[in-house]
């Protein structure tokens, strides 16, 4: 059923991505050009001279407007709040944010506003997907599934890069490498990249052919990875400061997109390739050779409109912006790094910086090489983005991405692993010494025997002749008239719906049984036949394996056995 409802999620999120580039070129040559068409243009070609400053000012302005009377949830970058969607909100998007969020960012970005265009369509593509899911009455986990794959699709649908936007599900969104959960997260993105083409050039959207580098290229790599993950920190703190002061100025939120716009609009009176999403620089700065002063300038300019852009709370994305700092770094010390050419670290740094600042390595390597299809790159472009993920994992607790949620009271832990509960059977960590309760015992001397002065357990199993009966615990006792107290404790348990566990049932299957039943144990049988009792299992029985995980991260071996065989 998924599956079958991810087809029609790649076509929308690939319908709603061509509509909101649409919206950017209206935009753009509304604000711009002050005439009504779709053509693509960049906002550099105006003819505004020192008004060029207000430009900005005025789309957040609109955007700040429409986040207060609309919905506030258009603010921000998208990716974030997909995220506390998916984690905090049960998968649950309103059709408020599915209208607002395209025309908020195709406002912000038409204006001038230095972000790209995957942030919205996924946040869009993601609530799309999310009201079909409660058309349907789905539950929450796959309400989850076909959210991510209308935001992979949309992201496919921008770029053209499926198998990136499967691994951004994967490094990022999904939380767990499940088939219910890639089947249609993957299958939305082949629609999208099947239908892209009909409204979009084919073919990768920045090509490119490096010379394969040679062996000293390694250390360069390295040193690519060391500035990446540099610059990815540096922009992320960056990035909170501004929202942090932004936070303390006396004045409601709307009007912060309006202050930043100023600020984008002085920096784009500087540098006016700076201004807009800019795929025709990151194509420049990746094919072409250019002026070391020339890139530092646009490089800079990108880096601080786009920072305090994004922290006036503004509605736009992130993944086209560290492309072309990226991208420029990589021009800026391509010519000092040795073993490639000043192409290959253009495209090896833009990875790199992607991959460090989001925090999504294997999306990355496999973006940068979609982008431009260039397999010499594939290999460098992979170690400098293991280098600025180790790096800038070592130096902050958070990523650009999930500061913002944290910042909002919320944890989210990034790191997969193989459940211990999933590991271990019932059989391996239950108490095969119960003691049982006769049946035929009448149910005051149980109550004085076991749950007298002496108690041991706080519930114990009823068998007969080792089939078990049922469960009974002090309460069950205490409040039975003296009439009940003298029948044997059989006739009570047997009135009551019986709840057990079988041996060869995962500890993960029973544990998630007894949250929901809100058991504190389990009587184990032998099987669901012959109800012969072999054990009990207790919540603290479900601790064994989460203890053996601690020591197995924890404790070291004093001596290897390679050192005691040299001995």
């Amino acid at each position: 059923m998924l599956s079958l409802l991810a087809l029609p999620v790649g076509v929308i999120s690939t319908a709603g991505a061509c509509l909101l580039l649409a919206g950017i070129r209206l935009f753009t040559n509304l604000f711009f050009f002050q005439r009504l068409s779709l053509a693509y243009v960049s906002p550099a070609a105006h003819h505004l001279g020192a008004w060029v400053v207000a430009v900005p000012a005025l789309g957040g302005l609109l955007v700040g407007l429409v986040a207060r009377y609309g919905s506030e949830k258009v603010r921000g970058h998208g990716i974030p709040e997909a995220l506390e969607a998916i984690l905090f909100g049960q998968s649950r998007m309103s059709a408020k944010v599915a209208l607002l969020k395209p025309l908020s960012s195709a406002i912000a970005i038409g204006s001038g506003g230095p972000f790209g265009a995957e942030g919205p369509i996924i946040m869009t593509g993601g609530a799309a997907a999310s009201l079909l899911a409660q058309a349907f009455h789905l539950s929450a986990a796959e309400r989850k599934a076909l959210l991510v794959a209308g935001a992979c699709a949309g992201m496919t649908a921008v770029f053209g890069t499926p198998l990136a936007a499967i691994l951004l599900a994967v490094e990022l969104l999904l939380f767990e490498l499940r088939p219910r959960s890639l089947l249609p997260v993957a299958l939305a993105c082949a629609v999208a990249a099947f239908l892209r083409p009909l409204w979009a050039d084919a073919g990768p959207l920045f090509p490119l052919a490096s010379a394969a580098p040679s062996a000293v290229a390694f250390a360069s790599c390295v040193v690519a990875g060391l500035a990446a993950g540099l610059l990815s920190a540096a922009m992320t703190l960056a990035l909170y400061r501004v929202e942090d002061w932004f936070g303390r100025l006396r004045v409601h939120w709307m009007w912060w997109p309006a202050i930043g716009g100023l600020f984008v609009g002085l920096g784009g009176l500087l540098q006016p390739r700076a201004l807009g999403v800019g795929y025709d620089v990151i194509g420049d700065l990746l094919q072409r050779p250019a002026a070391a002063a020339g890139v530092l300038g646009l490089l800079g300019a990108k880096a601080a409109i786009w920072t305090v852009a994004l922290g006036s709370g503004t509605s736009g994305g992130v993944l086209a912006p560290l492309l072309m700092i990226g991208a420029g770094l990589g021009r800026l010390i391509g010519a000092w790094l040795p073993g490639g050419d000043p192409g290959l670290w253009a495209l090896v740094c833009m990875a790199a910086t992607l991959g460090g600042t989001m925090r999504a390595p294997l999306m990355a390597v496999m973006f940068a090489f979609e982008l431009t299809d260039d397999v010499a790159a594939l290999v460098p472009a992979m170690l400098a983005c293991i280098v600025a993920y180790g790096f800038t994992v070592t130096v902050m607790p958070r990523s650009i991405l999930t500061e913002k949620i944290a910042r909002r009271g919320r944890h989210v832990y990034r790191e997969y692993g193989v459940d211990p509960l999933e590991r271990h059977f019932v059989e391996e960590v239950m108490t095969a010494a119960v003691v049982a309760i006769p049946g035929s015992m009448p149910a005051a001397a149980v109550l004085a025997q076991y749950f007298g002065p002496g108690q041991a357990h706080r519930a114990y199993p009823v068998t007969d002749g080792g089939r078990l009966l049922g469960v009974v615990s002090r309460a069950d006792l205490q409040n039975l008239a003296a009439e009940a107290l003298g029948r044997a404790i059989s006739g009570l348990v047997g009135e009551r719906a019986l709840a057990c566990a079988l041996p060869t049932e995962t500890c993960r299957a029973v544990a998630s049984r007894m949250a929901a039943e809100g058991l504190e144990r389990l009587p184990v049988v032998e099987s669901a036949g012959s109800r012969l009792l072999v054990g009990i299992v207790s919540r603290s029985d479900l601790l064994k394996p989460a203890r053996q995980v601690h020591e197995e991260e924890s404790r070291r071996e004093r001596k290897s056995r390679f050192s005691r065989r040299l001995r």
